[in-house]
This record gives structure tokens, sequence and C-alpha cells, in this order.
């Protein structure tokens, strides 16, 4: 038993949240939380408890009794109740018929929001958050954006904000290592409404339940590149990655998945991690990588991600190298690809299909909460432009 669930007991939290309301007319999560003594996640999980008795309703932030739900978020402070129990009938109708939760409602507010935190507001993830808003609008559902950091220290305050501001579904890309892995992952485990997870994966609780969630299939997208590579007449292939990529170890992986079915080297040739192009000692390390590629007779390589493939081939056009004239290059993200001279042969994330494919699964989740969790993988593409070419002799 949790902390949160022995003051006081579930049973009797409940009635007191109950009494609230209907002595109240309407609650906040955030104020009935620091009367109960509980966490704001507890008081929403019982919220949405008593409102599956048809008990209350939920409001945005909050709870209201059900003669005055209906008055509530129209501006009007006007009391229906034969309103409220047709929305509360409707609400019903959708969720039990898949086929109704994918039809727009008639006002977005009605339907509620579709939460999304992203660990970045500017790059890779926008085209993301693009694709789940052009879903949630398509749905008459609101889309509530909110932007995080890598490795964030807790992202528990920005999901509380979200659900706050009226989300039904959270779709997020978290931190799941380190201090902040450890206090989401049990957030994740009681998540008070349907979750999915963009381009991460997690299990929870003691049975390592798995949480929904939609990804790349970033080792297919390497191996894509390096069978392009070989249809090109390369077979000394190598890679130089992201140090900080949270898909580095995936791209990694179908790298030297494909060396080996492809028989091409039994060691890599040139395995190499490489800082952000802004850090220090990038030039630096760029250095040592041609030298590791000239020393091995590498004739091409992946490079995650983008800037750091162009920032490579600006650095050794300074030692007289060229791309692709003394090596080819295959860039994986395909964010900034085809701005760099010559255009950068890339592997391309499904980035809107990522977010488009969350809001849908969070959708379904609503409609039947019972179904199984779903974890869906799609596939990246490659785009052949200049920085490739066949291997002469």
């Amino acid at each position: 038993m949790s902390d949160d669930d022995a003051r006081p007991l579930a049973a009797s939290r409940r009635a007191e949240v109950l009494a609230a309301v209907q002595e109240r007319g309407t609650i906040r999560v955030t104020d009935l939380a620091r009367e109960l003594g509980v966490t704001a996640v507890t008081v929403r999980r019982d919220v949405s408890a008593l409102a599956a008795q048809g008990l209350v309703r939920r409001v945005h932030g909050g709870a209201a009794a059900l003669e005055r739900a209906a008055g509530e978020g129209d501006g009007t402070g006007a009391s229906s109740a034969p309103t409220a129990q047709a929305s509360s009938r409707g609400a019903r109708a959708s969720a039990a018929s898949p086929g109704a939760s994918m039809r727009p409602a008639h006002a977005p507010d009605a339907a509620g929001g579709i939460g999304v935190l992203v660990p970045s507001l500017d790059y890779y993830w926008p085209t993301v958050a693009k694709g789940a808003e052009e879903e949630a609008v398509a749905h008459g559902m609101r889309f509530l954006l909110r932007g995080s950091v890598y490795d964030s220290a807790d992202e528990r305050p920005h999901l509380e904000r979200l659900l706050d501001a009226g989300a039904r579904a959270l779709l997020m890309a978290p931190t799941l290592r380190g201090a902040g892995g450890d206090l989401i992952r049990p957030w994740l485990e009681e998540a008070p409404c349907p979750v999915v997870l963009m381009e991460r994966q997690a299990l929870v609780g003691a049975e390592r339940r798995p949480v929904e969630s939609v990804v790349t299939d970033h080792a297919s997208g390497a191996a894509t590149a390096v069978y392009h590579l070989a249809s090109l007449g390369h077979r000394r292939i190598g890679a130089v990655l992201s140090a900080e990529s949270p898909h580095v170890g995936l791209i990694r992986a179908g790298w030297l998945r494909a060396l080996d079915e492809l028989g091409l080297q039994s060691e890599p040739l040139v395995d190499a991690a490489i800082p952000g192009r802004d850090e220090p000692g990038f030039r630096e390390r760029a250095d040592e990588v041609l030298q590791q590629v000239q020393g091995a007779g590498v004739t091409a390589l992946l490079v995650h991600s983008d800037p750091e493939a162009i920032g490579l081939m600006q650095r050794w056009e300074e030692h007289g190298v060229e791309v692709p004239r003394d090596l080819s290059l295959v860039s994986y993200d395909d964010e900034v690809a085809t701005m760099a001279t010559p255009a950068l042969t890339a592997i391309r994330p499904p980035r809107r299909t990522i977010g488009r494919t969350a809001v849908s699964l969070a959708l379904a989740r609503l409609a039947d909460p019972g179904r199984p969790a779903h974890r869906v993988t799609v596939s990246p593409t490659l785009y052949a432009r200049g920085s490739t070419r066949r291997l002469e002799g």
C-alpha cells in the first residue's frame, strides 16, 4: 500500500472528495490534494473513479457536482442537469464505439485535450508534435504542448500542468534514465489517464508491464543505410555516431547487424562517438576520426546526426577530403540534410507519423480502456542524394 493510499484509505478518501464536490459545487485537484495531504495524481485518480460511477463530472483542473457541470467552462454559470446527463451519455457512447471515437466532436472542449510533452522544441520533435496536433484537431481534440529537456531531473510537474489544462491523454518522450527516470517510472505505473510514449519504450511495475508506445525502427534504418552503400560497391563502411543521442545504441546495433549479414568485415573498421557540432572538442575529434578513416581504408560512413555530418564534411574539406569524391556519407535524421552542399543522402525517421500514430493509440485507449497495450514500430525511409556515389573499380 502506498503512502497516499494510507492517508486516508482509498474508500474513505474518495468519500471525502465526493463530499467536498457536493458541498462546494466545484473543486480544484491541486487544492484538495493539499487539504488531504496526498498527491494531485491520487486526487485525480479518485475524481476519475467517481466520474466513472456517475457521481461527479470532470472539469478543467478538477471536478464539479453533476447539477452544476453543464454550466462549467461555458462562461454562463447556467445550471442544466438534463444537458449534463445527455453529455455524459454521449461520452459513454463514444467510448463504447471505436468508430464514434474517431469522429470529430461538435466542440473540441467537449472532447477534452491531448497533452504532449517533448524534450526539445527546436530539433526533431517539432515535426512529431505537428503530426500529433494534426491528428488531435482532426478528431475534435484540443492540442496541449509543453517542452522539457533531455535528461530532465523531474518531468512530473509538466504532466500535472497538462492534466490541469484538461488533457484526457498524454503523449510523451520522457527521461527514462538517471534520477529523472527513477521518478517518472512510478508515475507511469499509476498514470491517471492513457499514456503513449513516443520514441521511447518502458516496462513498469513489479510485473514489468509495457507502456503503450510508438517508436521508429532505428536499427532497421541503420541497416538500410549499410545495404544502400553496399549496393554502390562499398565494402569498408564505418559509423560515426552522436555521443548523446538516446537512439545511438539502436543505430549502432543495426549498422553492425547489416555488416554481419553482408559478411563485409569481422571487426568494425571505424566505430566512433563524436560530440555535438557546437560542443568543445568537435574539431579535434573530427580530425581524429579522419585519421581512422584514412588509416583503415574506409570508403563510406554512416553519421548520426545531420549537424554532425555537415560539421564533419566541412572540417574534412579543410584537409582536402571531398564528399562524395573521396568518401560517401549517409546521415541519420534528415532534419537539415537537404541544406548541405552536397545534399546528404539520409535516413529519415517517420517523425510526423510518430505523432499521428501516438494520438490514434491514445484515442483507441480512451475508447477501449481494457484493450492490450500496443507497442507500434514504424520504419524509417532512405533518401538518396548527392553525398553517396558508386565506388569505382
